[in-house]
């Protein structure tokens, strides 16, 4: 598990830093002589004909529309991993990190409510509920060994139920108008998808052409596309068709026959690979890309706000940007901490050996970089630019305000294994005075 986990959090780390960078060049660009530049390429029209039937949107809505459903496909993938044979896979073990998550989107959700309550701004409740994994890993990397391994775990499995929440949210509440009939021909693709690993259909192509049929009915039926992406991750298997084989048997068997043969080696290749799940696999390949290529570009595409003065002036009495930053610098830490020490209080949850309350309280702090899904739901949430441009400084805002607070909150905690001993008698006691 540890080598897995290590490259999950190199790429991340990685990541983020990206993620940073496409950040900054879009505000630059944006800002800059070359403004209009940026305005014409996002809103330039890539569309696909055949016939008389032609599909066009703007190059932004291809990344929001299609790219992301790449991306919340490789969410989707990390889900049915975790929940299969991962952290989340032990009702105990699970307990303390999923209910944190809810507490750590209710109450800043709520937060944010009571800022614009009865406002134009009142449908953007969900944007203060994400948690940017990216960032949040990133800012662990700057810290290097002064964050247990048992913490970073603790916050990726946390981030993994942000992640659900978020998915079910962007279902149910930011879904306009429902095609029935498309609805119904997307989940008919699901099962399809699913009835295909069960009949043992390797062909990875005939995969791809399943899962592009059921992005697109997802997209007409009103639901957003990126829910397909979801759903696909869903429903691939989690675990190996094969067990897995012993690489001294493989060598044994090969170096008994004098003349390997290709088939000897196609079988051998076909038995190491589906010694590995579809998941891990689809998940290996498509997670650097997400990483490095889709998350960034997203980034580049909806980061770019035009700022003056007067907007940030605006922006500084909106109840949109200061209930988007009321939530996720305080409202999630709150939520966090609340939550846990709820279930640990009543003994469904414990915390894990080597974490402590100061460790827990600034992954909910870190949980408060909600970059990017954060900034995908204000697009979902407001059809007007300007509140989508209050919501998306509220974000920027509340993100660089959470990293500094939790970076703080690290250095001051306990490093190494410091605390594993009380691991367990605060199984039964409150954070002390000291948070």
């Amino acid at each position: 598990m540890a080598r897995p986990l290590a490259e999950f959090l190199h790429v991340e780390a990685a990541g983020g830093i990206l993620l940073l960078a496409a950040t900054i060049t879009a505000l630059v660009w944006a800002n800059s002589p070359w403004r209009d530049a940026y305005d014409q390429l996002w809103h330039t029209e890539l569309a696909f004909r055949l016939g008389r039937y032609a599909f066009g949107e703007s190059l932004q809505h291809w990344v929001n529309d299609g790219l992301m459903a790449v991306f919340f496909f490789v969410v989707g993938l990390e889900i049915k991993r975790e929940l299969v044979v991962g952290d989340l896979s032990e009702p105990r073990d699970a307990a303390l990190p999923a209910i944190a998550a809810v507490g750590g989107m209710v109450v800043p959700a709520a937060i944010y409510l009571a800022f614009n309550a009865g406002g134009v701004g009142s449908h953007g409740w969900g944007i203060p509920m994400a948690t940017d994994i990216a960032f949040a890993v990133g800012v662990l990397a700057l810290l290097g060994d002064r964050v247990p391994a048992a913490a970073k775990l603790l916050l990726l499995a946390l981030a993994i139920v942000d992640d659900i929440g978020a998915i079910l949210v962007i279902a149910v509440f930011y879904t306009d108008e429902l095609s029935l009939g498309w609805l119904v021909a997307a989940v008919v693709g699901l099962v399809v998808v699913a009835q295909m690993w069960r009949l043992k259909v390797w062909y990875a192509p005939v995969y791809v052409v399943a899962g592009i049929v059921v992005w697109w009915c997802t997209l007409q039926s009103g639901v957003h596309a990126t829910i397909a992406g979801v759903a696909l991750g869903l429903v691939t298997p989690a675990r190996p068709l094969l067990r897995a084989p012993h690489a001294d048997q493989i060598a044994a068997r090969l170096s008994a026959d004098p003349d390997v043969s290709v088939e000897d080696v196609r079988q051998v290749s076909f038995e190491l690979r589906e010694s590995v799940s579809v998941a891990e696999r689809v998940g290996a390949l498509l997670h650097p890309w997400s990483s490095y290529a889709i998350v960034p570009v997203f980034a580049l595409a909806n980061a770019g706000i035009a700022l003056s003065w007067d907007k940030l002036g605006d922006a500084a009495g909106s109840a949109v940007t200061l209930g988007v930053v009321a939530g996720l610098v305080i409202g999630k830490p709150v939520g966090v901490m609340a939550a846990a020490w709820l279930a640990v209080r009543t003994g469904v949850g414990r915390l894990p050996e080597g974490v402590t309350w100061r460790h827990l309280q600034a992954i909910g702090m870190l949980a408060g970089i909600g970059f990017t899904v954060s900034l995908f739901v204000s697009g979902l949430a407001f059809d007007s630019g300007s509140l989508r441009d209050e919501a998306a400084l509220g974000v920027l805002a509340a993100s660089v305000l959470a990293a500094f607070a939790a970076a703080l909150a690290l250095l001051r905690a306990p490093t190494g294994n410091a605390g594993t001993g009380g691991a367990a008698a605060v199984t039964t006691a409150a954070p002390g005075p000291d948070g």
